[in-house]
């Protein structure tokens, strides 16, 4: 069974695609990312502010798009992209700190 996992995609602004993404990201709907990542040419923001669990399938997913992204992430996720090496080749803005306006 699937594991809830909400994208919601706009624009900034500047015309940059943002992407709010609450839940969980795991195996079970990892895809549903790849396939809304894969829609958007260019930078993408993505805020994982209220993302609760992210698994290696999710991170397999950012790692691919990783040159182009920039994450907002909570505390909760911040040493899993620091770990995982994902830290290194996307920008990274802690929740609450100065992530880039909407």
């Amino acid at each position: 069974m699937p594991t809830a996992l909400t994208i919601t995609p706009q624009r900034r602004r500047d015309g940059t695609v943002l992407l709010t993404v609450a839940g969980e990201i795991d195996l079970s709907n990892s895809a549903e990312l790849a396939r809304t990542l894969d829609r958007f040419s260019g930078g993408v923001v993505i805020d994982l502010t209220a993302v609760d669990y992210l698994d290696s399938a999710g991170l397999n997913v950012l790692f691919a798009h990783a040159e182009r992204l920039e994450l907002i992430a909570p505390p909760l996720l911040q040493p899993i992209l620091t770990v995982s090496g994902l830290a290194e080749l996307s920008t990274v803005h802690p929740h609450g700190g100065d992530g880039p306006a909407t």
